[in-house]
């Protein structure tokens, strides 16, 4: 082919895009059925709170959880924390932005076994090197898992106002909570894709498969029905007047999660006889 003449159809690959799991795929066809999506998403989540046991007892040291935003995995994550430490004590939850030399402060804060530190998407860990061969070494599977930070000056904890040393031996827990699809980065060699390897390797990686618009329906219906709605103060019609909306609208509305649920069952609660007006209205792109 002519160099500068494109192939009809061709689009040349964007080999460092980041692969997020927000924007399913269309709906199509597939080989399974919704009840065996539902029962491929029920085990998911099921194994996802077992090891979020076994991350709180410190007999697994790294759990990455890769997923769609708003469908659940920081809910069961944090339902989890808060039956295990109520007082959230040995624990604690990140969000946003992290620098290294934060990150070297609170891998010191939560170094000792039974302590967790969970990264809610906080991706910005993943994109720095020094804070990539933090992670690495804590998530190590040597029995010894040594952290060292050897910039000149030293850290101050804030807590204790004492000095953190530049190396200290890490026995806590961390759980990463991200959007982005570790495997799909990998397979398409994106420039990270060694460091994720590496953190695959280290961790134990779970993938809730929530890829396509029909799997997050049937999500976004499981947990309905399974009772997330039960204390919004709708009766039994009410949340299936909730699941027919979003099942009649599923390719308009706005995003596809658990928020929406909520947004629409707020909407249904008052009872008002336009109440789908409304919804389409602030719910759906119009």
């Amino acid at each position: 082919m002519p160099r500068g003449v494109a192939k009809a159809g061709y689009r040349k690959p964007r080999k460092n895009k980041l692969i997020r799991n927000d924007k399913p795929t269309i709906f199509f066809e597939t080989k399974e059925t919704d009840k065996e999506i539902e029962d491929r998403l029920f085990e998911r989540f099921d194994i996802l709170q077992s090891l979020c046991q076994q991350a709180c007892q410190g007999d697994i040291r790294a759990l990455i959880v890769s997923g769609p935003p708003g469908l659940g995995k920081s809910f069961t994550i944090e339902q989890e924390l808060r039956a295990w430490d109520p007082n959230e004590r040995n624990h604690t939850i990140i969000k946003g932005y992290v620098k290294a030399t934060g990150l070297y402060k609170l891998l010191w804060q939560y170094k000792n076994k039974g302590q967790v530190i969970v990264f809610d998407d906080a991706d910005s860990v993943f994109f720095d090197d020094t804070s990539l061969n933090l992670i690495k070494a804590i998530c190590d599977t040597n029995d010894i898992r040594r952290v060292s930070y050897l910039a000149e000056g030293g850290l101050v904890d804030e807590e204790t106002a004492s000095r953190i040393p530049k190396q200290f031996e890490f026995n806590g827990t961390v759980i990463f909570i991200t959007n982005y699809d570790f495997d799909m980065m990998i397979d398409r060699g994106h420039k990270l894709a060694p460091h994720l390897q590496a953190l695959v390797s280290r961790s134990h990686y779970i993938d809730l498969t929530l890829k396509t618009a029909r799997d997050y329906i049937i999500r976004i219906k499981q947990v309905i029905n399974n009772g997330l709605l039960d204390n919004k103060g709708l009766n039994k019609q009410e949340q299936k007047d909730c699941i027919d909306f979003i099942e009649n609208n599923k390719e308009k509305l706005r995003e596809l999660s658990l928020r929406i649920a909520l947004k629409i069952a707020a909407i249904r609660k008052s009872n008002k006889p336009n109440w789908k007006s409304i919804a389409r209205i602030t719910c759906c792109r119009n």
